[in-house]
């Protein structure tokens, strides 16, 4: 995520932080180059204009001249600025009314809109305990309703039939009554996009605003179109009153700049953020942990937050008891682990959040580990569970069999194999306690088992 964005201003700001004396000249050529960065990264001139300004202000001010470390205390200015951009704090839904609380969502066709109720229905309801009701009122392209409903049987949430042949306005004021009928404690309701602003499209959405008064009308945005994103949002900003934003397909966006400007030309907060196409890919937007992740500091407390959500901690809980008896790490373990870590993001995800990491977060992407791990995965399950309890049973016939059934290679399972010799004696030595033997050990999960992935040097 803002890979690209990421990689100027950390090279750009690297050579500042180091510095004991900052003068004038030293920051306006950090601060040319910051500047070019942002516009790169597609963030509205506006925005960089004012960014720069008060960081010039600011890093020329007593806060630096008279710190300790300047270089290091100009690169908390610049942190502090990005926070301040994006808009200082998360900004949760407010769903404070009597229930049901109705979030309304706009935005253009293939915006992802649809997408982002079920992956919205599914964070209330698993995070906040909340019983949803979801609904859709685009009565132009049938194959949105038949979506909605499958999404809402994936992730388990109520789900309000409605006709291409329906009026939007009908199908909203049924669906609000359906909801009160059946103690719901939010609605949402999915809204007709186009592919263009038009004003036909305006005056419905408005129409529904006026029928069911929502709580919260969230803004669905691609990151991916860049300055168009922010462009789109202010028009809708004109006329509708938008609450909020929800920033799609983040995950794919290198740029970053329609989350860098959204706030500041809108004035509306970035609520969450869709990082992948699964239905819990969805996560609050935190200005300060994004601000931190564009710098290469990490983002420890999302990754934290990730690991309580989606670690199966009864697993891992079985291996941590196994590994202290000094039992055997099989290849059993070692595919939970691999699907632990799938289930995070996959390696590049968890490093992206790790301070100093996000080179090698790059380059480990580059690598395609996700596509090695699943050929990891796909090895082991060609295995019998005899194989895969003891592997040195494993001689030229097994594995010539095991390499038929996965489409592999036999240098593939044979350095799957290295690897878990690897972890093997990590584990061991975690016998007596030892998590930072553990630590020093983890660059054997990389295929390669060299500590990178390979193509990674």
């Amino acid at each position: 995520m803002f890979e690209s964005l990421s990689s100027r201003l950390s090279k750009s700001l690297r050579k500042i932080s180091g510095k004991a004396r900052l003068n004038h000249d030293n920051i306006q050529e950090t601060l040319r180059e910051v500047r070019k960065a942002l516009l790169e990264a597609d963030v509205a001139l506006p925005v960089v204009k004012q960014f720069t300004n008060q960081v010039r202000k600011r890093a020329l001010g007593q806060e630096v001249s008279r710190a300790l470390n300047p270089g290091q205390q100009f690169l908390k200015v610049v942190e502090s600025e990005l926070t301040e951009m994006m808009g200082e704090a998360n900004e949760s839904l407010n769903l404070a009314t009597a229930p049901p609380a109705v979030v309304l969502m706009a935005g253009l066709q293939g915006a992802g809109k649809t997408t982002s109720v079920a992956k919205l229905a599914k964070f209330l309801k698993q995070r906040h305990k909340k019983k949803v009701l979801v609904v859709s009122a685009d009565v132009y392209r049938p194959a949105a309703i038949k979506q909605l409903e499958t999404l809402a049987q994936e992730v388990e949430v109520d789900f309000f039939p409605s006709t291409a042949e329906q009026k939007p306005k009908e199908i909203a004021k049924n669906a609000l009554a359906q909801a009160k009928k059946s103690f719901c404690d939010v609605l949402i309701v999915d809204t007709a996009g186009r592919l263009h602003i038009d004003s036909e499209l305006m005056t419905e959405i408005q129409g529904l605003h006026a029928t069911l008064d929502p709580v919260e009308t969230l803004f669905v945005i691609d990151a991916m179109i860049g300055q168009d994103a922010v462009n789109t949002a202010k028009a809708f900003n004109d006329a509708l009153a938008l609450t909020g934003v929800i920033l799609t397909k983040a995950d794919g966006d290198a740029r970053g700049g329609a989350a860098l400007s959204v706030r500041q030309v809108t004035g509306k907060p970035i609520k969450f953020l869709g990082v992948g196409e699964k239905t819990d890919a969805l996560e609050p937007f935190h200005p300060e942990r994004v601000a931190s992740r564009i710098l290469g500091m990490g983002d420890i407390l999302s990754l934290i937050e990730e690991a309580e959500q989606k670690i199966d901690k009864v697993k891992a809980q079985k291996l941590v008891e196994k590994v202290q008896k000094g039992k055997r790490f099989d290849l059993n373990d070692l595919r939970e682990q691999l699907q632990q870590m799938q289930n995070m993001g996959g390696m590049a995800s968890m490093l992206e959040k790790l301070p100093g990491m996000g080179n090698v977060a790059q380059m480990a992407e580059q690598a395609d580990v996700g596509k090695q791990f699943k050929q990891m995965d796909a090895i082991i399950s060609s295995m019998t569970p005899g194989e895969r309890r003891n592997p040195d049973i494993l001689n030229g016939s097994r594995k010539r069999r095991i390499t038929l059934g996965s489409g592999t290679q036999v240098q593939d399972l044979n350095r799957l194999l290295k690897q878990h010799k690897q972890m093997s004696k990590m584990m061991k030595k975690m016998k007596g306690g030892g998590l930072q033997k553990m630590m020093r050990g983890m660059g054997s999960m990389f295929p390669g088992g060299g500590g990178v992935p390979p193509n990674m040097g």
